[in-house]
């Protein structure tokens, strides 16, 4: 996942362990043996052998029998539970994510079926990639949606936190590396509106890849609105020992009024970016991305049935024996 310049020589990081996969046993029904030192999550085929279903911490994690164990949670949030498992048709370890009872809020499934619409959409270095979306065992009984993600190693939270020093070249190369794939996000038409560390992850080799893209609305407009004034406070003064091209750089990016802000091409551009600026590796999206499903209301199904659609994209040959969608729902 290298874009663009190389990392400076001190960014590499040790790679993440490989995870041995455990064959599933013959027996549908038996319980698959855990793997050593997660002796807590067991695994039970399911569906005649075509799903496995995890016990994690309490939590039914049910995929399909191609993730084999072992399987380890790497994070837990509001939207539900995330997990590494390795991909035995690919050899690929992805991190999973869960969305428990899904549909239960259309405006959570909405957000859910943009994200998907939205990175299926994206390809590019810099932006996280979808690699599945699991259908579910049954057509009809569709309530949890899990997402696999190409499963990166760290976020720039997690190194900021850190005891690693990070010099001059780490961040022009962060920058760098963030700034080209919100130029290719931007060419598509789309605003990401949550950049910060913990959305920022990271390979290995501290490329950075930008995940939880999202949009602005009107609640965030009236956020704005509401906020009492500020004294402007002045950069040179809070961070003194900051290379003043840095400090103008970040003076443009954040600009208040959008029609004086830099734009990410002038960004890639700046003097502090010199060393690293290649404008021919840096591409932009060819096609803008389609709003067209979020401008009419869709039913709970239309939701269902419109991500069970992108799991088949990924999943052509799988058939659910159990199909119940009316294709009149969308007429």
């Amino acid at each position: 996942m290298d874009g663009g310049a190389a990392p400076p020589n001190d960014t590499e990081m040790s790679d993440a362990q490989p995870v041995a996969a455990a064959a599933p046993p013959a027996d549908p029904n038996q319980q698959v043996p855990p793997p050593g030192g997660i002796d807590n999550i067991p695994a039970t085929l399911s569906h005649g052998g075509r799903f496995i279903q995890y016990n994690i911490f309490g939590n039914i994690f049910e995929v399909t029998a191609k993730y084999k164990p072992p399987i380890m949670p790497i994070g837990k949030g509001a939207y539900g539970i995330v997990c590494s498992a390795l991909n035995s048709e690919t050899g690929e370890h992805v991190a999973i994510k869960k969305i428990a009872n899904a549909f239960d809020n259309k405006i959570d499934a909405k957000r859910t079926l943009r994200e998907i619409k939205l990175l299926r959409h994206m390809d590019h270095e810099n932006v996280v990639a979808i690699r599945d979306i699991i259908p579910p065992p049954q057509r009809e009984v569709f309530n949890d949606v899990y997402i696999a993600y190409e499963l990166m190693d760290t976020d720039l939270h997690q190194i900021i936190r850190s005891n690693q020093g990070l010099s001059e070249e780490h961040c022009q190369y962060f920058l760098y590396q963030i700034l080209r794939g919100l130029k290719y996000i931007h060419s598509a038409n789309v605003l990401h509106r949550d950049l910060k560390p913990s959305n920022l992850l990271l390979n290995a080799n501290c490329t950075p890849t930008e995940a939880e893209l999202g949009f602005l609305n009107e609640n965030a407009k009236r956020y704005i609105r509401q906020l009492p004034l500020y004294r402007r406070q002045s950069f040179t003064e809070k961070f003194p020992t900051v290379h003043p091209s840095a400090i103008d750089l970040v003076k443009k990016m954040l600009t208040f009024d959008p029609r004086q802000r830099i734009t990410v091409e002038d960004a890639l551009a700046h003097p502090y970016l010199n060393s690293l600026h290649d404008i021919s590796d840096e591409p932009v999206c060819m096609t803008p991305f389609s709003f067209d499903f979020e401008q009419r209301a869709l039913t709970e199904e239309q939701m269902k049935e419109l991500i069970y659609r992108e799991a088949l994209a990924f999943n052509p040959d799988y058939d659910s024996s159990s199909s119940a969608f009316d294709p009149g729902a969308f007429q």
